[in-house]
């Protein structure tokens, strides 16, 4: 039996297992993350390490008496071991509750019904994809790593919910270094995403990294504190837009004082009218059930031609606040949290970008983001990769990192030009603990003006 089907097997038997042991006033969820993954690392091209992956983790919560616990494990695959262990855990958490004081906002368990989604289709040849990067990729100093493989997520409770999403795709992420006329080292960052392996996909992506990689070679231009005009590549904006996961959208840190978009939420300024944000699980990155079995809406807008419409909202906060959830998962390290964000895209093609930035900054990626004044939207961060000055339209020469502090009430408010009119998907290429699933629709942005600090 294949992994999706045999874990779906051993999930469902632990389940019925565990609830029929609950005893009277006992509720229990039982929430199961679980993958079968290929890993493999490149270096100058060449294969130096490959890994396989199986690992099933369940995160167990119990509640009694208006008292929760949750603890997480790791399950075997073996059905008597793997009842054994749920059984202690279960124990344990008997007796870990009988020692809690009541939480008066834990939201007890409820039906929030069924459903399954299992895009998994062909799972990709990872064996395949390996031989192909290996060999085309001959002749440039490409590093990466690529991961490939069946996922699942799963969470059914004693209270009669019961949902599954499983899914299996590949990702590459990479990047082709060289050395420029200073001797500095550079590179371009790509990616390359989809539910197969496509080769002649895969070489059209490389083909414009290398492209790209021949200005690299260029001697640097420095680049003084100021600001410049800036196009920010769809792969830079999505990481302006994982900032809005940072508490901007939570209603939880609104109420704390802690949201970075309070002044927009009280209406006292406003974004772009070409800004427009939603949740939009139509994407399939990331199953629609949030972590307690509950489904939100399957598109949700957040903020329409710079107007905030809603706020991000778990229940635990609706419970505490007396306010509407919208099924937003409290689970994050921030919080309630953006899990499948697309930003409309807008009218200018990509071929046209150059031209419309005229003399200013190209900037291909963006890292180490992090609020520089929270209540003020400001967001710092670096430059990365593959970044150039433009001069009449055409790249003149790569630039030195520069790290950037500006607002984003300027930067998609009234600094914001043109959204492009190609929208690509920014795949979760995380590996804490396990591979992530999720990711967002970004396109690229123009921008009139934006500050760099050095």
């Amino acid at each position: 039996m294949s992994f999706v089907p045999e874990t779906r097997r051993l999930f469902d038997d632990l389940a019925d297992t565990a609830f029929a042991d609950l005893k009277a006033g006992e509720a229990l969820s039982l929430q199961l993350s679980a993958e079968d993954q290929t890993y493999v690392r490149f270096n100058d091209s060449n294969v130096r390490q490959a890994t396989a992956v199986l690992q099933r983790n369940l995160a167990l919560t119990f509640q009694w008496a208006g008292r929760q616990v949750t603890f997480t494990f790791d399950l075997s695959g073996h059905l008597d071991h793997d009842r054994a262990l749920l059984r202690s855990w279960l124990e344990r958490a008997r007796r870990e509750a009988r020692t809690l004081p009541e939480d008066p906002f834990a939201v007890p368990l409820q039906d929030h019904g069924t459903s399954e989604h299992e895009h998994s289709g062909t799972e990709p040849d990872a064996a395949a994809a390996v031989k192909a990067i290996a060999r085309v990729t001959q002749g440039t100093d490409f590093t990466g790593l690529l991961a490939a493989g069946p996922q699942v997520r799963a969470v059914r409770n004693s209270a009669g919910l019961n949902h599954w999403f499983s899914t299996a795709s590949l990702w590459v992420d990479y990047s082709l270094f060289t050395t420029n006329a200073s001797g500095d080292n550079k590179a371009v960052k790509g990616r390359f995403w989809g539910p197969a392996w496509d080769e002649d996909r895969f070489q059209a992506v490389l083909a414009a990294d290398k492209a790209r990689l021949a200005f690299l070679k260029r001697p640097a231009r420095p680049i003084a504190p100021g600001e410049y005009r800036v196009y920010f590549a769809p792969a830079a904006v999505a990481e302006l837009i994982a900032m809005f996961s940072w508490g901007a959208l939570s209603y939880r840190a609104y109420r704390d004082g802690n949201c970075p978009l309070k002044r927009l939420i009280q209406g006292e300024v406003g974004l772009s009218e070409q800004f427009t944000l939603k949740e939009n699980f139509c994407l399939a990155l990331t199953p629609r059930f949030n972590s307690l079995g509950e489904l939100p809406p399957v598109e949700l807008m957040l903020i329409e031609k710079g107007q905030l419409k809603n706020l991000l909202v778990s229940s635990r906060s609706a419970k505490q606040y007396g306010v509407p959830s919208n099924a937003a998962d409290p689970s994050g390290w921030f919080g309630e949290h953006l899990r499948a964000p697309e930003l409309m895209a807008g009218n200018l093609p990509e071929t046209e970008v150059l031209n419309c930035l005229g003399t200013g900054l190209y900037v291909g990626n963006l890292h180490y983001l992090n609020w520089s004044d929270v209540q003020a939207a400001r967001v710092t961060g670096m430059t990365r990769y593959a970044c150039f000055w433009v001069e009449n339209g055409e790249i003149a020469a790569p630039i030195n990192d520069l790290r950037f502090d500006d607002s984003l009430y300027r930067l998609f408010g009234s600094a914001l030009e043109a959204l492009t009119r190609e929208s690509p998907i920014h795949p979760a290429i995380d590996t804490y603990h396990c591979r992530a699933l999720g990711g967002s629709k970004i396109p690229g942005a123009l921008v009139g003006t934006f500050r760099f600090t050095l």
